[in-house]
């Protein structure tokens, strides 16, 4: 880059925190209402200010399809270079969790915390702050430049996928919805139900999302104290109170599993050796277990570009039917099909069938492949960084929503991953490091 921006980055620290949160104090979980909107009113709420902010940026904006989709474009031509972010959030689960709310933000210790600020309001907001440093340093953009705000990314894609139906869709681009350096390949992401009547006395309901190991599970049912001691004897945590124990894990991101401990598996390994008959407690406690490779159904399930197979059971809900929800992170060159007729095997010896819930099938991009090339120049110049090279992800971004689009930070390389957890929170430092190399690679892309 010729222009120096320096001074329109650091002009832009302030009211790139201010907008933040902004967002953040907005709770836009998703709705399933059924009403006008199509996500609930917090997600249109969020897309609604996001795209006020961009006006007031100079920004051109479009509010799309009621409420499935929205953007902020600069620039002229006629090539469009996209920036894919999410305004959705997955729900805060236990606020007893938390240290702070996670729908008011607090700055502390260099530090922003809040529901959102990494996943995925901040790393959005950064890309857009970046382009208006470039348009304050007067940056002729001879391509345009559209950030497209999707709304339902944290569940079925709806809202991205209706862009894709109705709007023009970008040559090339990148989603701030990750770490840097860049992910040139992502897993397939398979999300099902395994299900089947319920022929138990067991009522359990438990877990947050499909993609979030859950942290804990609340168990009301009989013989608690026969449970406890169970439990004591596995070494499982668990709070205890009149009527109910709180089997306890650690929350983490799906694509992340083996840094987790599932709340779920824990309860049903526990009622499994207590000799509880369920169709789910015995599929989880029999054949997955603590394992989040699964390698009971699967084996050694992996490959060279992306590592192993993920396994997450995410939800559990027995009453008038047994249903789990499971979300499998596939490497790159394994079939779908090959996955799908293990597990369907497996399940059916259990008395449970495979229903598809939503698929997303994978991307790998060479290593000499154009904008791997691009914006692994822009990082290693702004950072320095001369070390880390291109990894692969079990998570999932609006990377695969176009093609030549690839996940790009807002993570440095060493900071743990706090998507999905619990005092979720961004170090500012670093997220001002992002919005300077999103400034390089949308002028090297757009120029």
């Amino acid at each position: 880059m010729t222009i120096d921006i320096q001074q329109h980055l650091w002009n832009q620290r302030i009211p790139l925190k201010e907008a933040i949160k902004e967002l953040v104090r907005i709770p836009s979980v998703i709705q399933e209402s059924g009403g006008v909107l199509p996500f609930g009113k917090g997600i249109d709420d969020a897309l609604r200010r996001t795209l006020d902010i961009a006006q007031r940026l100079g920004f051109r904006t479009k509010y799309g399809d009621g409420g499935y989709y929205g953007y902020a474009e600069i620039g002229e031509g006629e090539d469009l270079i996209g920036i894919l972010g999410h305004l959705d959030v997955v729900p805060a689960g236990s606020l007893d969790s938390w240290n702070t709310n996670p729908f008011d933000p607090v700055e502390q210790d260099g530090r922003l915390h809040g529901r959102g600020v990494r996943d995925d309001k901040g790393p959005t907001l950064a890309a857009l702050f970046a382009a208006k440093a470039l348009m304050d340093a007067g940056v002729t953009f001879r391509k345009r430049v559209r950030f497209i705000f999707g709304t339902d990314e944290e569940t079925l894609w709806r809202g991205i996928k209706r862009y894709v139906e109705c709007e023009e869709k970008p040559s090339i681009g990148f989603s701030p919805d990750a770490k840097f350096p860049v992910i040139h390949a992502e897993k397939g992401l398979l999300e099902f139900y395994l299900e089947g009547s319920n022929e138990s006395s067991v009522n359990l309901k438990g877990g947050n999302a499909f993609n979030t190991v859950p942290d804990s599970i609340l168990y009301t049912g009989a013989e608690q104290d026969a449970l406890a001691a169970k439990l004591d004897a596995l070494g499982y945590g668990y709070e205890r109170v009149e009527g109910s124990i709180t089997v306890l894990g650690k929350a983490s991101h799906a694509s992340l599993a083996e840094h987790g401990i599932n709340a779920i598996a824990r309860l049903a390994l526990a009622l499994d050796a207590m000799g509880v008959v369920s169709k789910a407690i015995r599929f989880v406690a029999q054949e997955v277990g603590e394992d989040p490779f699964a390698t009971n159904i699967f084996s050694e399930c992996l490959d060279e570009p992306s590592g192993r197979l993920k396994f997450n059971v995410g939800k559990i809900d027995i009453g008038d039917k047994e249903q789990l929800s499971i979300d499998i992170r596939i490497p790159v060159t394994i079939p779908k099909k090959e996955i799908v007729d293990k597990v369907s095997a497996v399940a059916r010896e259990y008395g449970l069938e495979y229903r598809e819930h939503d698929w997303l099938a994978p991307i790998y991009m060479p290593l000499d492949h154009f904008l791997i090339e691009t914006l692994m120049k822009v990082y290693r110049q702004v950072t320095g960084d001369t070390t880390s090279e291109p990894e692969s992800s079990g998570g999932a971004t609006y990377a695969r929503a176009i093609e030549n689009c690839v996940a790009f930070g807002s993570l440095l390389p060493g900071r743990p991953s706090v998507a999905h957890l619990p005092n979720e929170y961004v170090v500012l430092e670093d997220l001002y490091v992002a919005m300077e190399v999103y400034a390089h690679a949308i002028y090297e892309l757009a120029m």
